[in-house]
Parts: structure tokens; sequence; C-alpha cells
């Protein structure tokens, strides 16, 4: 039988950063690495609902950032800051570091974001809306939005059938053995009264180094030609 990887696996290191940035010794990575877990845990639980797809966490000697990739930053700013006090406070209880006020990234095209895509695919199933219906919508949006591929794939008791099957929906391309190809992927899971629904998607972007050189040329051009 094969064995399937994410992406991210085989991508992060080489093409990709590392989602926890820290170095500990032996006595201490174990203490480090559950402590990440339940400050992603805690966080995804407790503010999901502001469209969270990624959280990346840095440590120091003695300090700790946490970054927070959102599609909705307005909802964990809040009112003058007063969300993110409280959320500081919140990652403080479990860590004995010194917790920085965290760090949110707006993500400037949710449909090319495969979290977010599936997590819409999740509600939309949760609302008894036809599952083929909300994966043709979803990948037409996110192919609109400048992808260059997308998979989504769900598995389980689609529509409540009596046995588990799988349906999947491919437009473009998925080049998932180039690893310079950048390909962002997520597993959502919906709970229905039938049962346990997973959804994968996997959206192509591009190339990793055609998207570097668009940067560095925009970049040049910028500074040549000041507004």
């Amino acid at each position: 039988m094969g064995h399937k990887l994410p992406p991210l696996a085989v991508r992060v290191g080489v093409v990709e950063p590392w989602r926890s940035r820290w170095f500990a010794k032996k006595k201490e990575f174990g203490k480090y690495l559950v402590e990440d877990f339940k400050i992603r845990e805690f966080i995804m639980k407790n503010y999901g609902f502001a469209g969270i797809s990624r959280i990346d966490i840095e440590r120091t000697h003695d300090q700790m950032s946490v970054v927070i990739f959102t599609a909705r930053p307005a909802l964990l700013i809040g009112r003058r800051g007063a969300q993110i006090d409280k959320l500081q406070s919140e990652i403080q209880q479990f860590t004995q570091m010194s917790v920085l006020p965290p760090r949110i990234v707006e993500i400037e095209k949710p449909e090319l974001d495969a979290w977010l895509v599936a997590d819409g695919i999740r509600e939309q199933l949760l609302r008894r809306a036809h599952h083929r219906r909300a994966m043709k919508r979803a990948a037409e949006a996110t192919m609109q939005a400048g992808a260059k591929g997308i998979r989504i794939q769900l598995k389980g008791r689609i529509a409540g059938s009596e046995m588990a099957r799988k349906e999947t929906i491919i437009m473009g391309k998925i080049p998932l053995s180039t690893i310079r190809s950048n390909i962002d992927h997520a597993l959502v899971e919906a709970t229905t009264k039938y049962g346990q629904i997973g959804i994968q998607v996997w959206i192509y972007k591009g190339e990793y180094s055609l998207v570097k050189k668009e940067e560095q040329t925009n970049e040049t051009d910028a500074e040549e030609n000041p507004a």
C-alpha cells in the first residue's frame, strides 16, 4: 500500500518555513512541543471563527512570539487592540516564557488558502447544502482567484449514504511530486448526523522560484518608479 504524505511534509525546510521556529535542548524539547500543540489547539478552538488558517510560533532564549494568519483580522484585534491583550494573557497561561503581543497577518485572498476553502465546504455541509454544488462553487472561486489548479476530495457517508464513499473534483493541475510547486493542503472534518466526513483540499499556486522572481521584479520596479 502507498504511504501518502501531505505536500508540506516534503517541502518544509526546503522551500517552506517551519511552523515552529526555535531550538531546545533534549530535556526541554518535549515540553516546548506540547506547549506549541496546546497553544494552537486553544486558539483554533476559541478564535477559529476569525478564519484562522495557520499559526506560527517563534521562541528565543526567554521570549515567545505567536504569528496568526487570519482572513478576518478585525475580530482578533478588537476595539483599540483589547482582544490582542486578552489573547496575550491567555497564551501566557501555557508557558513560563515571556509572551510578546501576538502578530496578526491578514490573508489577502482567502480563496487561495486551502484551510479556509475546506472550512467553507464544511460549513455548507453542516447546513445540509448539496456536496457537489459546494465543491464546484469552491473550486470555481479558487480558480477565478488565480490558482493554477485545485483538487477537492470528500470521504465518508456523503449525503447520508449507507456505505462510505469518496467523491473528487479536479480543476487545472496538481503536480504533487514537483518540490518547487507551491501547493497548499488542508484536511478538515465535518461532523454530521450520519458521521464524520473528511474534506481534503489541494491548491496549486505556481512555482516558488517564479513567485520569488515576480516579487523581486516588483520591488525593482517600485524603486525605479517611485510614486
